[in-house]
């Protein structure tokens, strides 16, 4: 609590034991432990250290899934917080949710540049007239993180070429024949595999634009291209060069201890690899299948954005407003987006990183950006919104593990997954008319 000089004067002239001034407390719920937990607390902290006018709490809610979850019973209960963090595939959800979110552009008011925000990141979280409904707060994208130490310790030149999975497929050959137990592993494997897979070669995952265009979307991730790849992936599993470790990042674990050469998982992963690994990494370009596409198209987004929910008052959602600028500056973004491996949210942070010779002294620390942004996104290619999703990628984990095991085909459980998955955007579509 900071009181000013003037205040306390006067409490002690009025010989009061009241306390004559209080901040406006903002409450901030998210999903992150660890290391990305200690670097949110200290974003907090600084805001906090910075005015006098507002004290954002921030609390630890469990997983993704477990802080949608708490958010909307807290609302329920007439409890919820001003701010929640929710993970991408919950945006159609939010969306649906009529009367429990106040957009962001309301938030902040007239003034409110939402240019300066990159296209291919506020686009997820923006409606159909240009306005953002939320904030992106950690947008990640899916690349390939490379243990140099073990290509060489296998005999294979760290330095050779990965940018296709038919020469990914070659190394782990060379890998499995040299011995490696763990020649490739993986972390969120709808996401990578099949969404970003999806968006990557500029095929639908579902029909209206991924969910863009309305609720009566289908799902279509069992064409060839997608089997093909499932297809593949399913044959290294059983050739015990694709080793799979559990649906959320599990396999990072096994990546950050040495064990597997070759790990696809979230930018935002170089956070806890720089810190925990002990050996030569480095970061590249998610592969394509050059049978598939001439070249890639762009990867989509990850992670989470930050809602505001209705029911406080105005007061507060000033300093709702204060904070959700404060986060967006260029000299916090940069911080963010340096010291966790997430995507800047503006050009003027990402300019910012670039000239303060990150890039240059942290190579491949740019790849992510890079591989968002070189080309314009096309509807198979901004994004998915799609209802009930987070229900959605547990019928894919779970058919992507039958996979696995060698108990069905790709086709077969790529098929199943569309059938499954497009009951439950059937009952999101009755449901949010």
């Amino acid at each position: 609590m900071k009181l000013s000089t003037s205040i306390l004067a006067t409490a002690a002239v009025l010989g009061t034991g009241h306390m004559a001034y209080a901040e406006t407390e903002i409450d901030f719920w998210h999903a992150f432990t660890g290391r990305l937990g200690e670097l949110v607390a200290e974003q907090v902290e600084t805001f906090n250290a910075s005015q006098d006018d507002y004290t954002v709490v921030q609390s630890h809610k469990g997983n993704y899934s477990e802080t949608l979850n708490a958010g909307i019973a807290a609302f329920r209960a007439g409890e919820q917080p001003h701010i929640l963090m929710v993970f991408e595939v919950g945006t159609a959800t939010m969306m649906a949710a009529k009367g429990a979110i106040k957009p962001v552009y309301e938030v902040m008011g007239e003034g409110f540049d939402q240019s300066k925000y990159i296209g291919s990141v506020k686009g997820y979280y923006t409606s159909s007239d240009g306005n953002m409904l939320s904030l992106p707060f950690n947008s990640s994208t899916p690349v390939l993180w490379v243990n140099r130490d073990m290509l060489s310790e296998a005999g294979i030149d760290p330095d050779t070429e990965m940018k296709t999975w038919e020469q990914v497929g070659q190394v782990l050959d060379q890998l499995k024949e040299a011995g490696v137990e763990c020649p490739m592993t993986t972390a969120w494997q709808s996401w990578i595999h099949l969404e970003n897979f999806s968006a990557y070669h500029d095929t639908p995952f579902a029909t209206k634009a991924n969910g863009f265009g309305g609720t009566d979307t289908e799902l279509a991730f069992n064409s060839a291209a997608q089997v093909a790849h499932i297809s593949a992936m399913g044959d290294w599993a059983e050739e015990g060069k694709f080793i799979y470790a559990g649906r959320r990042n599990e396999g990072g674990a096994n990546f950050r201890g040495g064990e597997c050469a070759l790990f696809t998982e979230s930018s935002a992963g170089y956070a806890g690899i720089k810190a925990e690994a002990d050996f030569d990494f480095e970061v590249r370009p998610l592969p394509y299948w050059e049978a598939v596409a001439d070249e890639p198209q762009n990867t989509i987004i990850g992670g989470a954005s930050l809602w505001v929910m209705e029911g406080h008052e105005a007061e507060e959602y000033a300093g709702v407003a204060a904070f959700l600028d404060f986060l967006s500056s260029p000299e916090i973004q940069a911080k963010w987006h340096q010291d966790t491996g997430y995507l800047p949210i503006t050009s003027e942070a990402g300019d910012l990183t670039r000239s303060q010779g990150f890039y240059e002294a942290n190579p491949g620390t740019d790849v992510a950006v890079t591989q968002m942004t070189a080309k314009e996104p096309t509807d198979n290619s901004k994004g998915l919104r799609l209802g009930s999703f987070d229900q959605i990628r547990g019928i894919i984990d779970e058919e992507l593990e039958a996979v696995w095991s060698g108990d069905k085909e790709a086709q077969e459980a790529l098929d199943s997954a569309v059938e499954r998955g497009n009951a439950l955007l059937r009952r999101f579509e009755q449901a949010a008319r």
